[in-house]
């Protein structure tokens, strides 16, 4: 128990930037706190002791904020940063060195019992401030759940969700070092790749929009060239691609 409560400290110090010390953390990090009350309401439950896995997550909803089913798998180097507010349900499974901020609900949308009601998050993932992942699905090794996003399907390992019902941004090649800093510390989910698709979408018809008038501009004078005449139309509000590129950002 104190070797993982060690390893525990050390991951909170290695990627939380405010972590001052050791003993800051062991005292003062309600995630950490969580975490290890779970583990005995885990071994409670897992061991016929219902009332008494059910009654330690209580007492640790009190102290921390908190709320993690007995039930729910827990992996090692799990940090809960902040925390307040997350509930991690049943049959949720939360791999190794995954990141969870405040607000976050794993959630389920079944009332089926014995079924598999709420997510996977695989190792490394990171969900954002508010995020709701509902639902008996998998995200993804490395993936990122944005802050705010609602999540009802699967991601792909290493993408990024962002948006409500939320978007899935599918990962771009680069270089080792900017991937590894990415996963060492990324606020909230989110990346500074991490661009919303639908906006990547208002971009591209905007600049095919802007393509395509400047084509007919070119047509119109070339006909007019030819002594080809061509019908006037009546003045419309001057197109401005650069304009409506800023709205949508």
């Amino acid at each position: 128990m104190f070797s993982r409560i060690r390893e525990d400290i050390a991951n909170i110090m290695a990627r939380d930037p405010a972590a001052r010390t050791e003993w800051e953390v062991l005292t003062c990090y309600p995630g950490l706190h969580a975490i290890i009350l779970h583990r005995w309401a885990h071994h409670c439950w897992h061991n016929g002791f219902k009332w008494p896995g059910r009654f330690i997550s209580q007492i640790a909803r009190t102290f921390t904020g908190i709320e993690i089913h007995p039930g729910a798998t827990i992996g090692r180097r799990v940090f809960i940063d902040h925390g307040f507010g997350v509930v991690i349900g049943e049959t949720a499974e939360v791999g190794d060195d995954c990141t969870i901020y405040q607000g976050v609900t794993l959630g389920g949308t079944s009332l089926n019992k014995g079924a598999k009601r709420h997510p996977t998050l695989a190792r490394g993932a990171i969900i954002g401030a508010g995020a709701k992942v509902l639902g008996g699905f998998t995200v993804g090794e490395g993936a990122k759940v944005g802050s705010n996003a609602v999540v009802v399907k699967e991601v792909p390992p290493g993408a990024t969700a962002v948006g409500n019902p939320a978007r899935i941004v599918l990962k771009e090649s680069s270089g080792g070092k900017d991937e590894a800093a990415a996963r060492m510390f990324a606020a909230y989910g989110v990346t500074p790749n991490g661009d919303d698709p639908l906006s990547k979408a208002l971009h591209g018809l905007i600049d095919n929009a802007a393509a395509q008038e400047h084509q007919i501009d070119r047509i119109i004078a070339l006909l007019k060239k030819s002594g080809i005449a061509c019908e006037s139309l009546p003045e419309l509000e001057k197109f401005d691609p650069d304009q409506l590129n800023k709205l949508v950002e």
